[in-house]
């Protein structure tokens, strides 16, 4: 079984890759399956000659690129994206997504936000008929005050966890902030609970991901299919 989840990954990444254009400044997310996309850009910019610019949401993303001899931008160095490609945790019947295993929900958000399209990879495991069922929501919050923070999610209704790495400390993103991560099991309302979530004061983004997936790779061992949504566009981004 992990060798055809690993074969599905693969197949959704090369499929994605594939859009990729010369010319084009593209989000490269971040990830297990991320990775296999950054992997496959690489062989195509040595095999091809592609050119492109690379925005990664990620630290782990930008190092694996640079090996790779993709050129980088962070996302205020370009006016804008043409393409993001990214995986997620989960995605319902309307192409709504959990994101942020990884940890770096806030630069994913961002990316996304700014792109003209925006492309989930995911394998089949993570189309779920509702979100919430295995993936808690992950809430991106300020270190500061982050105990007074997670009290008022509970009271969101939220079984939370603060987020902590290997060695047992709390868990530290990229943009030096912390992590709840917050149970519904399973989400009866994404929208209002997003919403509600982003009202707390110390929150700075929640991985909701609504409205933010464009087209959707699912890949299988045997190949992969790519679904072009009709997903309304988050509000957030206009």
């Amino acid at each position: 079984m992990a060798f055809e989840a690993d074969l599905a990954k693969a197949h959704a990444a090369r499929s994605a890759a594939e859009l990729v254009q010369s010319g084009m400044i593209v989000g490269l997310g971040s990830g297990s399956t991320a990775g296999l996309l950054v992997k496959r850009l690489g062989e195509r910019v040595a095999e091809e000659g592609l050119e492109f610019v690379g925005v990664p949401t990620s630290v782990s993303t930008a190092e694996l690129a640079r090996e790779l001899n993709i050129p980088l931008r962070d996302v205020d160095d370009v006016p804008a994206v043409d393409l993001n490609i990214d995986g997620a945790d989960e995605v319902d019947p309307e192409y709504r997504m959990i994101k942020g295993r990884g940890g770096a929900l806030l630069r994913e958000k961002l990316v996304a936000c700014v792109a003209s399209r925006r492309v989930t990879i995911v394998s089949p495991e993570k189309v779920v008929p509702r979100l919430g069922i295995d993936s808690p929501v992950p809430v991106e919050v300020s270190r500061l005050g982050y105990r007074h923070i997670e009290q008022r999610l509970r009271t969101l209704g939220a079984r939370t966890s603060l987020r902590r790495g290997p060695d047992g400390a709390p868990f530290v993103t990229d943009g030096g902030n912390l992590i709840i991560d917050c149970g519904f099991s399973p989400l009866a309302d994404p929208d209002t609970l997003e919403a509600g979530l982003k009202s707390v004061v110390g929150v700075f983004e929640t991985g909701l991901f609504l409205g933010l997936c464009d087209v959707l790779v699912v890949g299988r061992p045997d190949g992969a299919e790519q679904i072009v949504t009709q997903a309304r566009r988050w509000t957030g981004c206009t």
